[in-house]
C-alpha cells in the first residue's frame, strides 16, 4: 500500500497530467457520430449510469449500477433501458434489457477497495440486438496497458442528456487489476468507458468504478477488463432463465482484501 501511494505521488509530481484536456459536451451530430455506442443506462425512474455497446446485444457497465443505492437489492432486468448515443432527447437506438450479470466476485455492500474495484464490472443483454450498421460497437482492449494518455466518454450529473468527452486524460498508475486516472467523472459517470489511444478507433481499457480525493485532487478508478468480460459472458449465459428476467448474483466467498488507502465514492 505504501509503495503504491509513493509511486502515485511521483506520477503526479512529474507532470503526467500536463496534457489532460477539458471535458466537452458532444453537442453536434458530427462530434457525436463516432461515439453512438456509448449510451445512458436508466434504472427504474431517476437512477442512471453510463454504458457501452460491445456487441449487438451486450452493454458493458459497472457492477454497482445494477444494485439499488446502498443495498444488495438488484434492479429487475425489465426496469433497465439502454439509450445508445442519447443526446438532447434523441437516441440512435433504445432497447430494454432481457438479462444482466454483475461479476460474482463484486461485493455491492462492501468497501470499494482496489480488490472490489477489480470486479466492479457488469454485462447487460439487450432484449433485441442493435444493428452494427446503425451503432458500431466498441471492442475491449486485450493488450498491455501502460501509464499514459487515454480518453473517456460519459454522462453525469448536470450533463445527463448528452454525452461528454474528455479527449485526453491520463492513466497514472496500476495497482493489481485496478487503475487510477485523472479523468473528469461525477455522479452518473459510473460504467463510462475509458479508451486507449492506440490503433485508430479506441478500444475500452476500463470502465469507471469510482472516484476519490487525493491531496485535494479528484481521481477516478477503473479495472483491467479482458478476463472479467470473459467471465461475465459465461456467467450471463448461465444466468438467463426467462421469463423471470432477473439479475443473478452468487455470494462472494471469504478471502484476503487489499486496500490502497483511499476512500472511494461510487459516482
Amino acid at each position: 500500500m505504501i509503495r503504491f501511494l509513493v509511486i502515485l505521488c511521483m506520477a503526479l509530481s512529474t507532470g503526467a497530467t500536463a496534457q489532460t484536456t477539458d471535458l466537452r459536451t458532444l453537442d453536434t451530430d458530427y462530434a457525436a457520430a463516432s461515439w453512438k455506442a456509448v449510451g445512458r443506462l436508466d434504472f427504474g425512474r431517476g437512477a442512471f449510469c453510463s454504458g457501452t455497446l460491445i456487441a449487438p446485444d451486450l452493454v458493458l457497465t459497472a457492477a454497482h449500477c445494477l444494485y439499488r443505492a446502498g443495498s444488495a437489492e438488484v434492479w429487475e432486468a425489465q426496469d433497465i433501458r439502454f439509450s445508445a448515443g442519447l443526446r438532447n432527447g434523441e437516441a440512435a437506438a433504445v432497447r430494454r434489457a432481457s438479462a444482466a450479470a454483475a461479476h460474482v466476485k463484486f461485493d455491492p455492500t462492501g468497501p470499494l477497495t482496489d480488490t472490489n474495484v477489480a470486479y466492479d464490472v457488469a454485462l447487460i443483454r439487450l432484449a433485441e440486438p442493435i444493428s452494427t450498421f446503425e451503432v458500431p460497437p466498441f471492442y475491449v482492449h486485450n493488450d498491455r496497458i501502460a501509464p499514459g494518455p487515454v480518453s473517456i466518454v460519459s454522462y453525469g450529473r448536470g450533463r445527463a442528456n448528452a454525452q461528454s468527452r474528455q479527449k485526453e486524460c491520463q492513466m497514472l498508475e496500476r495497482y493489481g487489476d485496478a487503475m487510477v486516472f485523472d479523468c473528469d467523472v461525477t455522479y452518473g459517470s459510473s460504467g463510462s468507458p475509458v479508451f486507449s489511444h492506440l490503433n485508430g478507433r479506441g478500444r475500452i481499457i476500463a470502465v469507471v468504478s469510482g472516484m476519490f480525493d487525493h491531496k485535494g485532487q479528484k481521481r477516478s478508478i477503473g479495472m483491467v477488463l479482458p478476463d472479467r468480460v470473459t467471465e461475465l459472458k459465461s456467467q450471463l449465459g448461465m444466468s438467463i432463465a426467462p421469463p423471470t428476467a432477473k439479475i443473478r448474483r452468487i455470494t462472494v466467498g471469504g478471502g484476503a482484501r487489499s486496500n490502497i488507502g483511499a476512500k472511494f465514492v461510487r459516482p
